[in-house]
């Protein structure tokens, strides 16, 4: 069961977000992700829960931030419910889309156990549902992912192998960089993994 931390930062002028203190570990029927996040000043400012099924789809999503709520689930496509600070108003939404997204760490390794890409194939395009802090309002997003190479690195448990996605915005045109070992992400745009308590775990490959 990896633990460790991950470093959130503006990815544009490195400027400090905060840190995501995280567990996750995988198990017959998928995988789960839980993590505290906390500002740069060290308080407490957000929270993630995630849990996918075997094939990688969203069976449960709970964030929150700045005392906005949401929850949702793959249903008809993705649903959700997103709740104001005042706990007086809940908004319920629903978008023929794969999955969700955001800031957290955890979206990355949902994302890529749902698409399951082959080293070398050709890009998969995908629209995403975007929950992002504070207020956590929601914004539908197209991305391409393409499985660019996995490579095999030597350490004390073994071989680990870490996958290199390149990630494009459909929208802007925008691409970036994900290195992915496991179920832990060892870098993306804002993300910097700090620290971890024992090896990432590993999912089974497709037949």
């Amino acid at each position: 069961m990896p633990r460790g931390r991950y470093s959130l930062y503006d990815p544009h002028d490195r400027s400090p977000l905060g840190d995501e203190h995280f567990q996750c570990a995988t198990g017959p029927s998928g995988w789960r992700y839980v993590s505290q996040i906390t500002s740069p000043s060290g308080t407490p400012a957000g929270s993630v829960d995630l849990a996918i099924d075997d094939l990688g789809r969203p069976i449960r999503l709970q964030l929150q931030s700045a005392d906005w709520q949401v929850r949702g689930a793959a249903i008809d496509g993705v649903t959700w419910v997103r709740t104001d600070p005042t706990g007086e108003h809940a908004q319920e939404g629903n978008v023929p889309a794969h999955a969700f997204t955001g800031t957290s760490p955890a979206f990355y390794v949902a994302l890529a156990r749902l698409l399951r890409l082959s080293p070398g194939g050709a890009a998969t395009r995908v629209r995403l549902v975007s929950f992002t802090a504070p207020v956590l309002a929601p914004l539908t997003v197209d991305q391409s992912w393409t499985l660019v190479a996995r490579t095999a690195h030597a350490t004390d448990n073994g071989p680990l192998e870490v996958d290199e996605y390149q990630v494009s915005a459909l929208d802007t045109g925008e691409q970036y960089a994900v290195h992915i070992a496991g179920d832990v992400v060892l870098s993306a745009p804002g993300i910097e993994l700090e620290d971890l308590e024992s090896p990432p775990s590993t999912f089974a490959r497709p037949a």
